[in-house]
């Protein structure tokens, strides 16, 4: 948990939320959540290479539609 106190009674809100953020940032507290947002379940080996496969074969037909003029 992250917390920010004022340093006096003057301390404008602008430097209490920068500090914050700061904080905040420093911690990696978003980054984190960030990442658990994004998980995406493991796929398996023969998964990810018949995946590269066809993602190859289709850059190759697309490099050869461009060489023909299409």
């Amino acid at each position: 948990m992250i917390t920010v106190t004022r340093k006096d009674d003057k301390e404008a809100n602008e430097n209490i939320i920068r500090r914050f953020n700061r904080r905040v940032l420093q911690s990696g507290v978003l980054a984190n959540a960030k990442s658990k947002q994004r998980f995406e379940k493991p796929i398996s080996k023969p998964e990810r290479r018949r995946k590269a496969i066809i993602r190859e074969r289709r850059n190759k037909e697309k490099i050869l539609a461009i060489r023909m003029g299409k």
